[in-house]
């Protein structure tokens, strides 16, 4: 464990300090240190789990010190073990001591054995105490206060809700692949396994406890998927028939391709930019036993390099996004995102709009998605586009968990935005 929190504390560090936490994680896997799978579970759980109770954590921690705390390395190392302390099901005492012992790795002050395990036995003696003290937007729902500002003028009856979503463990699920077997008869095969999954909607499966994947029958042959149950919604949506000619222009990791391909029989051009990620698209098709008719790297924004000529009848835009919506699965986002960043994205996603709208059929449809709850990337984008585009009718979307278009936040899924516009 005092590995654990150790190399915790790095990832945490490099991550507040601007860089993506996968890459972090897969840097320190990649690295000559000797690590089991259960070290790096350990790692990832606890990077993972203050990162996404980083606002309380930071909190509780300015009313544990007297005095603002300047070594970095012991800061990040007190936040990992008040998430453990407050989360985790470990001893105490065994938090107490791991930290103790981290601190004479991390720090060569002689008192910094000392304050950790005063600072610590503080919070298991006052714990309850400390927690009703905290004030602050940001310590109650650990997200930046930008982002609380902004979803409380946007969701005025809703904001809590959705920030208190985006601080739960996100669900698993999966996606049936009703080309190979039906619904009913997997949930059956999960049954004799042991397996607890309940039904969301259509082919999507929810898992009771998430499982690693070689536990999951069938996998390997293709049965099912692992998608997010909002994710799942795409694909139908798009309404693709027998013969299309159906592009997917961001495609990767291709999950909303190989959907598409289970409902229908079509010529579908899976396109992404980066290569590597592509590799992904052409594994999950291979293992799902279906091949695109055209995989393509290209940028959707510049058609002319990868297209034929032929118009799409229908085309699905998962555009790059702040990806607010999925912080449940990527508490990294909400501390690396910045409020400037959403003109960014709004202005890349109506680019790439504008690009894809001219290559789609007349009478075809596109569904454009984010996995974003602001509307600046999502409603007034939209809005915007059918000012300026007199061909562009939105067409209505009937689910009964969304609201024009927008998927929030739950137990049960992510968060999502979907626009279906039509060619005349």
């Amino acid at each position: 464990m005092i590995k654990a929190q150790h190399l915790a504390v790095i990832a945490i560090r490099r991550v507040l300090s601007g860089k993506n936490l996968t890459e972090v994680l897969q840097e320190i896997w990649q690295s000559n240190l000797p690590l089991s799978h259960q070290q790096q579970g350990a790692i990832q759980d606890l990077s993972y789990g203050v990162l996404r109770y980083y606002g309380q954590l930071n909190a509780l921690l300015n009313l544990l010190l007297d005095n603002t705390l300047q070594d970095l390395k012991l800061r990040y190392l007190l936040l990992v073990s008040l998430y453990q302390l407050q989360y985790s099901k470990a001893p105490s005492y065994a938090i107490v001591d791991h930290a103790v012992s981290t601190a004479r790795i991390l720090s060569n002050k002689r008192g910094a054995p000392g304050l950790v395990n005063a600072v610590l036995r503080n919070f298991i003696r006052n714990s309850s105490a400390l927690c009703e003290q905290i004030s602050s937007d940001i310590g109650k729902y650990s997200h930046p206060q930008w982002w609380i500002n902004k979803l409380r003028k946007q969701y005025p009856n809703h904001y809590k809700t959705i920030l208190n979503a985006s601080n739960q463990h996100p669900a698993m699920t999966l996606r049936v692949n009703v080309r190979k077997i039906g619904v009913k008869a997997y949930q059956e095969m999960l049954e004799e396994h042991d397996i607890k999954a309940d039904l969301i909607w259509d082919a999507a499966l929810k898992l009771a406890q998430p499982l690693p994947i070689e536990k999951l029958p069938g996998f390997k042959d293709g049965l099912m998927s692992i998608q997010d149950a909002g994710a799942q919604l795409a694909a139908p949506l798009l309404d693709v028939h027998e013969g299309m000619h159906v592009l997917d222009a961001c495609a990767a990791p291709g999950g909303k391709s190989t959907h598409l391909m289970e409902l229908a029989q079509i010529k579908l051009t899976a396109l992404d930019s980066n290569a590597q990620r592509l590799k992904r698209v052409a594994e999950n098709f291979e293992r799902l036993g279906n091949e695109p008719h055209r995989l393509v790297c290209g940028d959707a924004l510049y058609p002319s390099e990868w297209w034929d000529g032929q118009a799409f009848d229908r085309i699905l835009a998962d555009v790059p996004c702040s990806a607010s919506g999925v912080v449940s699965r990527h508490p990294d986002i909400k501390w690396l995102r910045r409020q400037t960043d959403l003109s960014l994205f709004a202005s890349n996603q109506e680019n790439i709009l504008n690009a894809l709208w001219k290559i789609l059929k007349r009478e075809g449809k596109l569904l454009y998605i984010t996995c974003s709850i602001f509307h600046e990337e999502n409603l007034i984008l939209i809005k915007e586009f059918l000012k300026s585009h007199q061909d562009a009718r939105l067409l209505p979307l009937s689910h009964s968990d969304m609201v024009n278009g927008q998927l929030l936040p739950s137990s049960l899924h992510d968060g999502f935005f979907y626009a279906l516009l039509c060619k005349t």
